[in-house]
């Protein structure tokens, strides 16, 4: 299946009538796998291709949703929470993350937008996570750039990067314990900050419960909140602001 662009051109060439563009637009949104049915109109609804959350898949289901949206002609495939087990296991050809459990198939892409999109953590513990974001995003055609290991405990390692976080575009904030980190980058910059809530921490944490309930009574204005450990939603989410007018 063309894609939506060469769908365009080939009507602006006058190879292709309005009516047969139209069809084909039509045609095989979804590909019925029988176990799954992957997402081949994803891109041109939404801008970004179909993803594959990996977790509770076997390699066989990766490998052959995989194969199905490459030869439809979606030229990246990203899968993520995908174990360096399963991972191993494929025989599609990828390019594996294993700090972010991401694995890639087809064309890694250039950056696409102009601005940048910064990664803060609040520990070491959270790159799993943090990685998640961070690679998620670059694989969505963004410039990444990380500052790790900065959290409240020692507020001096976080304001040693002001320069940096003031620049960006969108931050990703992404902490656990008791999740302030957000609230302070949120106090100093004018952009967007999407904070991630990780289920690091001593019980009282509630496995990440209580910096989600933190990062949402957040009182730094612009700073916005999505699931405990979601990285992806994160990278993906500051992808779209990032791209928004170029």
């Amino acid at each position: 299946m063309s894609d939506t662009k060469d769908i365009l051109d080939k009507v602006a060439k006058g190879e292709m009538t309005p009516e047969e563009a139209e069809l084909q637009l039509k045609m095989k949104p979804f590909v019925d796998l029988g176990f799954a049915k992957p997402d081949l109109h994803r891109g041109m609804r939404q801008g970004v291709p179909e993803v594959i959350f990996g977790q509770g898949k076997t390699p066989e289901q990766i490998d052959a949703i995989t194969k199905s949206l490459l030869e439809a002609g979606q030229k990246t495939v990203l899968i993520t929470r995908l174990s360096a087990e399963k991972a191993s296991e494929l025989t599609t050809p990828i390019k594996y993350y294993d700090v972010a459990r991401i694995g890639v198939a087809g064309v890694i892409p250039e950056p696409s937008a102009k601005g940048t999109i910064v990664i803060a953590t609040g520990g070491t513990s959270d790159l799993p996570v943090a990685e998640e974001a961070a690679v998620t995003a670059e694989l969505l055609g963004n410039k990444v750039e990380r500052v790790y290991d900065v959290g409240v405990a020692g507020l001096h390692r976080l304001l040693a990067h002001k320069e940096k976080l003031m620049s960006a575009s969108v931050i990703i904030a992404v902490a656990g314990m008791e999740g302030a980190l957000a609230s302070v980058i949120g106090g100093l910059v004018d952009c967007p900050v999407i904070a991630v809530p990780t289920s690091v921490g001593y019980g009282a944490s509630f496995e990440g419960l209580s910096a989600l309930l933190s990062m949402m009574n957040s009182c730094a204005s612009g700073v916005t909140v999505v699931n405990i450990d979601n990285g992806f939603g994160a990278g993906y989410s500051a992808s779209m602001i990032n791209h928004i007018g170029g």
